[in-house]
């Protein structure tokens, strides 16, 4: 029997799961589908090798690379998607993101909408997410109507230490600005503390501090009596109407290899940039015969992700915190003097403990153990932008198999952006050499899927671009993307909040405009 709602929402993660919150209160039949479950809450939530090695919470999935097979690290199917694992900081494109941008390795295209189009629905997404900044801090913040909803998460010693270290050379360090429900926030089972991770980034939250979009989205939308959740429901396609232009069905094959079809008026697909624009490949049918809204060939192209890089800086005094994924760096975004091209963010990383410094480097520094790195280290997260190029993307070949193709661009403003944090590590107390790891490349080097943007990019013009401005998809009437499928560049900042910024204004669209 085919199942009816109103709405059906694909994926859980920052997209899917904002929307159904944003959608709940409007009383119709919503269907949310998730492809996996809920994330166990268990000793291995903050094992090195179980995450990393073992990949313990990632699919048992083979892709290909330049003919290569390798298990990608994203993407994570759980309810709340990657959100369960990401790194909480949650920027604000700048407002020249939105503008076509000139970069060393060529041009960062115009948006379709401008960053005053987002900026309420950014201040929206801050407060629903419960992000702690601090206004002004940031030199390359873009304007705001309203400060940050919370104050900005207090520096360990050592951090402080370090913003002070750098404020002296002139730089401006500022507040990371976090997601994280802190008990002084009001919200129930949440935490005061802070050091209760031995890790953080990329590490499930057994103790649901972090904001992720279970905990903000899904379990609020769920306490509507008109929402519905099916876990362990992946769908296998969408199906169209005679017409082309509606679709009908949305078709589940279940871990069992039950075969269940449900109607909607509405689709919202929201499984990630890379999932989504899976699903849109392989809904082959006599309408769409390239794939589903796919006649331009451009669904699964124009992937971009971030040139990010760990950097491991060895303080000459030790380094106690515990938390230290509070501090930025954002004075080299849009270069320098010596370099007029934009370069990227520098933030911190939640900290290495030991075990993890083995793992990710078996041989220590000269002269130190692995134990003696872990409590001198800190953490450095450098991200420059991906530019947008046609052949880097997802796609299947000929077999069925998932081919990801992908070469790296814009090196140079990454090469540059470690360059000036490397300069001035004697001003910081650190020992002048420096300690780098491959750390979330997404299991093969030089493969970025921890940000996974731009497969289905969003245009005005349907014969450049697979969504329009508001994310309906232009050769289709009823379904809406809204993951980081529709950016059209990528900027240097972390894209979860531009995620729930674009939903939450899809949302705006549909409640007033299609239901």
């Amino acid at each position: 029997m085919t199942q009816q709602y109103d709405i059906i929402i694909i994926g859980t993660g920052a997209g899917g799961g904002t929307m159904a919150r944003a959608l709940a209160p409007t009383g119709k039949r919503i269907l949310i589908l998730e492809k996996g479950g809920f994330v166990p809450r268990e000793r291995a939530n903050f094992d090195p090798h179980s995450n990393w090695v073992e990949k313990r919470y990632t699919p048992d999935v083979t892709w290909y690379h330049k003919d290569k097979p390798f298990r990608p690290s994203h993407p994570h199917d759980y309810v709340g998607g990657n959100t369960k694992f990401y790194g909480a900081a949650l920027f604000r494109l700048r407002e020249r993101d939105f503008e076509e941008v000139e970069h060393y390795d060529g041009l960062s295209p115009a948006w379709p909408i401008s960053y005053g189009d987002l900026e309420p629905y950014y201040a929206l997404g801050e407060k629903w997410y419960y992000v702690h900044g601090q206004a002004g801090s940031d030199p390359t913040e873009p304007t705001r109507s309203a400060p940050y909803p919370y104050q900005p998460l207090q520096h360990e010693p050592r951090i402080q230490q370090l913003n002070d270290d750098l404020a002296a050379q002139g730089l401006n360090p500022f507040p990371l600005p976090m997601g994280m429900r802190m008990e002084h926030d009001g919200e129930e089972g949440s935490s005061s503390s802070l050091d209760l991770w031995p890790q953080f980034d990329g590490y499930p939250d057994p103790y649901e501090i972090r904001a992720d979009s279970h905990l903000v989205g899904v379990r609020p939308a769920l306490q509507h009596d008109n929402v519905t959740l099916k876990t362990h429901s992946p769908v296998e396609r969408l199906e169209v109407d005679e017409s082309g232009r509606k679709v009908k069905k949305v078709i589940v094959k279940t871990e069992a290899g039950e075969t269940v079809e449900y109607e909607a008026d509405l689709v919202v697909v929201a499984a990630g940039a890379l999932g989504s624009a899976l699903l849109f490949l392989r809904s082959q049918q006599d309408k769409h015969p390239n794939g589903l809204a796919n006649s331009t060939g451009l669904v699964g192209r124009n992937f971009m992700g971030h040139n990010n890089a760990t950097l491991i800086a060895i303080s000459k005094t030790p380094n106690d915190a515990t938390f230290e994924k509070t501090l930025a760096l954002a004075d080299y975004y849009w270069g320098d003097e010596a370099f007029k091209y934009p370069m990227g963010l520098i933030q911190m990383l939640g900290k290495f403990n030991e075990d993890l410094m083995k793992l990710e480097s078996p041989t220590p520094l000269e002269g130190m153990t692995h134990a003696e790195m872990a409590s001198h280290s800190l953490e450095f997260w450098l991200q420059s932008e991906d530019l947008p190029r046609l052949e880097n993307g997802i796609s299947y070949n000929t077999q069925g198999q998932v081919v990801f193709d992908y070469t790296a661009n814009n090196v140079e403003a990454a090469t540059q952006l470690r360059k000036r944090l490397t300069d001035f590590l004697d001003c910081i107390n650190c020992h002048p050499g420096t300690h780098n790891v491959d750390f979330y490349m997404g299991g093969m080097v030089g493969i970025p899927l921890g940000h996974t943007m731009g497969t289905m990019t969003m245009g005005k013009n349907a014969s450049q671009s697979v969504l329009d401005p508001y994310c309906k998809a232009h050769e289709l009437d009823n379904v809406f993307v809204t993951d980081g499928s529709f950016f059209v560049s990528a900027g240097a900042v972390n894209p979860t909040l531009t995620i729930i910024a674009q939903t939450l204004r899809v949302a705006e669209y549909i409640k007033s405009q299609v239901l």
